[in-house]
């Protein structure tokens, strides 16, 4: 199995895809602020599933980068908040980004919860 069949890794990026392109709509003065921010953290939480699984003989550094993937989908989170009160999206795409976070957010910790059905010794 790859770190790309992980429910985890494969709603994570998802998400991360549906932020880019909702971002894309966000003004130009914020390109190097929450635009940059947002695009960084939730790409963060895929590339942070996918590094320990591949090195997944080592159990501290496991628990270590899926902790790491579920602070910056904490992180993410913090941003959509920004985008919201901002008014850049609005009340429905917050709730739906939102819940998409939190599932992500239950998987990773399933992972770090429960390391030997993800190969972990």
């Amino acid at each position: 199995m790859s770190f790309t069949d992980l429910l985890a890794f494969k709603k994570s990026f998802n998400l991360s895809m549906k932020i880019f392109e909702i971002s894309k709509s966000f003004p130009k003065e914020e390109k190097y602020s929450l635009t940059d921010q947002i695009r960084r953290s939730s790409r963060s939480v895929s590339t942070n599933i996918s590094e320990p699984y591949r090195k997944r003989q080592y159990p501290k550094h496991f628990s270590s980068k899926l902790s790491d993937s579920d602070a910056e989908n904490s992180e993410t989170l913090t941003w959509l908040m920004f985008a919201l009160e901002c008014k850049y999206i609005d009340k429905g795409t917050f709730e739906n980004l939102s819940s998409e976070n939190s599932e992500v957010g239950k998987l990773i910790n399933y992972m770090i919860n429960n390391p030997g059905k993800f190969g972990v010794k």
